[in-house]
């Protein structure tokens, strides 16, 4: 199964990744993996990326295909792969296509977390952190058993900078302005399912093996 996961900041993506990475035994990919495994291990494509961010500039896009490439032939991805972040443009999109069609793949499904804006921002607003162990709570799904303390190790909990109301709409106004011709991009194709990503975990996760697998 050959999946790409689009999801708006808090729209539990990254949890249901968790589950189709297990139940279909698939690899999740991300850019930022990519790139920190060629820099760390010091490939020619790492070392040209690192000149690019050294400078201050965006990694191009013919780079990131290339470390795509690579990582789409190791042997985890051989029952399929989910990619996560990548692509954010329409020249992406359309460079990850021609890759896929030289590899003689292409994607099964484009999975697209639909949650409303307000709930996003009730989701992230009410999200704490501990300052000394990083466990996360949420105010309103999974609180902590004494209000500001952590319960694994009892330090003070905070709001992070980025969970400020302020900056979650921001960042949604910036998800929207990316991913909308994305999504029609790959919509037009017929490869995306919406899903309603308002309910339980579960609710959600049935909704999703739902659309992909009938």
């Amino acid at each position: 199964m050959k999946l790409l996961l689009i999801g708006p900041p808090g729209g539990g993506k990254g949890t249901q990744a968790k589950y189709l990475i297990d139940h279909f035994d698939i690899p999740q990919i991300s850019t930022g993996d990519m790139l920190r495994a060629n820099i760390k291990n010091s490939t020619n494509l790492g070392e040209n990326a690192q000149k690019f961010m050294n400078s201050g500039q965006l990694v191009p896009d013919s780079i990131i295909l290339d470390m795509m490439k690579e990582r789409l032939t190791d042997n985890d991805c051989d029952n399929g792969f989910i990619l996560d972040g990548f692509p954010r443009t329409i020249p992406q999109a359309e460079g990850l296509d021609y890759l896929l069609k030289s590899m003689k793949e292409q994607l099964d499904h484009v999975i697209v977390m639909d949650v409303p804006d307000n709930l996003i921002i009730t989701r992230l607003s009410n999200r704490r952190s501990c300052k000394e162990c990083g466990q996360v709570y949420n105010l309103i799904f999974e609180p902590p058993a004494i209000a500001g303390k952590c319960n694994s190790c009892g330090e003070d909990l905070f709001l992070r900078p980025d969970d400020n109301p302020a900056i979650i709409q921001q960042r949604l106004t910036v998800y929207h302005q990316q991913t909308k011709p994305v999504i029609k991009y790959y919509s037009d194709q017929g490869l995306t399912d919406v899903i309603d990503s308002k309910g339980t975990i579960d609710e959600i996760r049935s909704n999703i093996l739902l659309n992909i697998t009938s």
